[in-house]
């Protein structure tokens, strides 16, 4: 499953938007992807530092319609929203590739959240 597959899009609320000054940001993702998946899925995307993750499923809502027949009577799609915490004072990580030093620099914030903070 490609990474931008599973995080669908962010799911933006009054909490979810006082809570991504704290580094916590929720997204919206696919039914089947699990933690671990979420995990990299976001560092790869966003280039930022994941500390947790947090996963909650919603079953669809009951809905129904009149119709000329009787009465239709259907769900809505079931989701997944996961809420990314992310570490807001990373440090840069430091590892050897064939004897040569490198630097990976992590970055604070999710830019592309929706909003601008």
């Amino acid at each position: 499953m490609n990474a931008y597959d599973i995080i669908i899009r962010p799911h933006i609320t009054e909490k979810s938007t006082e809570a991504a000054a704290e580094g916590r940001y929720t997204f919206v993702v696919d039914v089947n992807a699990t933690k671990i998946d979420i995990k990299k899925a976001a560092e790869k995307i966003f280039e930022v530092k994941v500390l947790a993750v947090n996963t909650m499923r919603y079953d669809g809502k009951k809905r129904s319609r009149r119709q000329n027949s009787g009465m239709a009577v259907g769900y809505t799609p079931k989701w997944k929203k996961a809420v990314i915490t992310i570490d807001t004072d990373p440090q840069a990580v430091e590892y050897t590739v064939g004897g040569e030093k490198k630097t990976k620099k992590y970055k604070n914030s999710i830019e592309d959240f929706g909003f601008a903070q």
